[in-house]
């Protein structure tokens, strides 16, 4: 018996030095709202691996909370930014997103477009410029050894910590604006003519005004990028690092770009063997809910409920768009959970409940659940892929317009404009996903494509960050177009060089051919003479 636990002993004690000699060390520049809590499933599942995750964070962090009981360690750096500054930047640019934006001309909306997105591409560089410019964080980060750097390419700066601490760099993220930085920083193929640019609201079935109009978004967004924004990040990196580099040059260098969409929702395209593409990862099986609410829920019956939530950036209507809401949920069958912070709606039927927060994937996942009414955030439309629910789409900015179409062109969502919408609209929509068994039906295709994976999401994104660490990088995947000019690239010169090839042989042979005919011409000329 003593043999037995001294074997047992041993076991253990070998499995733990294994664990602590492939734990790895992970640096982390996050992004706030929808996005810390996608990447946040991402570093649980690290620290649940035995790896020591630390976040970066400034002290005006909105949603990075740096007291809270947690696994994953804070390194919190000083911002001229107060709390309630950055939020009111974010909220801010949200509202003219929401509810300015859309009232716009098309020349005054591609302009405040541009502006809102300087506006917050410059509060994400002061962010950068106060962790990188306080040299005793960044002599501590050196002395820890980190073993790489996980960001969001949204929120640039990781690319930065990446080359300062000479350390491998993973990105994680869903899209960026017209997929520019994917597309010329990455390399990644995304030929105009059948891959929707993100925010068109296209298909990969375009005709041909869509296919120009995918065009001139192609353009616009790659223009916006190289002209404008792109130099101050440019002059930034350029002084941080002591030597001429670019933005691009830095996110070239990412390892591995974990994306957060999958096969069931993007329309098929080309891509990279450093691209993976991971949507859904924090998606897991229901929980049982609070019993206040499973009775609430219990109480519907054979016509179940409505989950309606417009994510975490949202959590108030204007009053006359909340009522008109109220007042159409109010003459549906069905009972509603309603996630919303502010002046209860005078119009709310005793079919509604409203919440300030819900457990959005229990209730998704719970079998009574008839529709989501949604946002569009990428969270909201995976969890409702992988519970297999139906939506109504609300979309308000950024890429929320583009992930509805998406579920409108799989026949999952019906698609409305929350500024715009009478209260007929909202009830065709609610009453025609509901009682139409084929969005149920898609909805459920979708989900069983999404479970129908070698390796799941979570998984598959940790391994890959683990794969960085264990191989201190992952340049064989990256593809050789990184050292390629543009016109390189396009082929532009070997065009050019055949097509000058060409020129000169027919104009050798044309030559040659003027040649010969005016001597036969001359030597007929003289047998004549003589």
């Amino acid at each position: 018996m003593a043999k037995k636990w001294a074997s047992l002993l041993f076991l253990l004690q070998l499995y733990c030095c294994f664990s602590c000699g492939s734990s790895g060390k992970v640096l982390v520049w996050p992004m706030e709202y929808s996005h810390w809590i996608n990447l946040k499933t991402i570093l649980d599942e690290l620290t649940e691996r035995g790896h020591e995750v630390t976040v970066l964070t400034s002290s005006a962090s909105i949603l990075v909370d740096p007291s809270k009981q947690s696994a994953v360690k804070f390194e919190v750096f000083t911002t001229s930014f107060t709390k309630d500054k950055l939020d009111s930047i974010f909220m801010t640019l949200i509202k003219m997103w929401t509810y300015e934006l859309p009232k716009s001309s098309l020349w005054a909306y591609g302009s405040r477009m541009q502006e809102t997105y300087y506006e917050y591409s410059d509060t994400v560089q002061k962010l950068c410029e106060d962790a990188v410019s306080n040299k005793k964080l960044m002599k501590k980060l050196q002395e820890i050894g980190f073993d790489v750097v996980l960001g969001d390419a949204i929120a640039p700066c990781s690319e930065l910590l990446s080359a300062i601490l000479n350390i491998p760099l993973v990105y994680t993220l869903r899209y960026t604006t017209g997929n520019t930085y994917e597309k010329l920083c990455g390399k990644l193929p995304l030929p105009p003519s059948y891959v929707p640019v993100v925010i068109s609201e296209l298909s990969d079935k375009m005709t041909f005004m869509e296919r120009v109009t995918n065009m001139l978004y192609f353009l616009y967004f790659d223009f916006a990028f190289e002209t404008f924004n792109k130099k101050k990040w440019d002059r930034f990196f350029t002084e941080v690092l002591g030597r001429p580099t670019t933005l691009c040059e830095l996110m070239g260098k990412a390892d591995i770009w974990l994306i957060r969409t999958y096969w069931d929702f993007e329309f098929p395209h080309p891509y990279l063997p450093n691209f993976e593409y991971v949507g859904g990862l924090q998606c897991k099986p229901a929980k049982p809910l609070p019993k206040e609410m499973e009775e609430f829920v219990q109480s519907s019956g054979e016509d179940g409920i409505v989950v309606f939530s417009l994510g975490s950036m949202v959590e108030t209507l204007p009053e006359e768009r909340s009522n008109m809401i109220a007042s159409t949920l109010a003459q549906l069958p069905q009972k509603v959970i309603w996630r919303f912070d502010g002046k209860k709606p005078a119009t709310l039927g005793p079919n509604t409940r409203l919440f300030k927060w819900i457990p959005q994937n229990d209730l998704l996942g719970h079998p009574k659940t008839k529709v989501f009414v949604t946002h569009g955030g990428g969270n909201g439309i995976y969890e409702a892929i992988y519970h297999g629910v139906p939506m109504v789409g609300l979309p308000m900015f950024v890429d929320q317009p583009d992930n509805i179409a998406h579920m409108e062109v799989k026949g999952t969502a019906v698609r409305l404009d929350l500024n715009t919408m009478t209260n007929t609209d909202f009830l065709n929509a609610l009453k025609t996903v509901i009682n139409d068994p084929s969005y149920k039906e898609n909805a459920m295709k979708l989900s069983r494509i999404h479970h129908d994976q070698p390796v799941k999401p979570l998984d598959r994104a940790v391994f890959w960050i683990e794969f960085v660490m264990r191989h201190k990088g992952a340049k064989h995947l990256r593809p050789a177009a990184h050292d390629l000019t543009w016109v390189q690239y396009h082929s532009l010169d070997v065009i050019g060089f055949l097509l000058a090839c060409v020129a000169a042989t027919v104009y050798i042979i044309t030559a040659s051919c003027l040649f010969c005919f005016r001597k036969c011409t001359k030597s007929g000329k003289r047998k004549k003479n003589d």
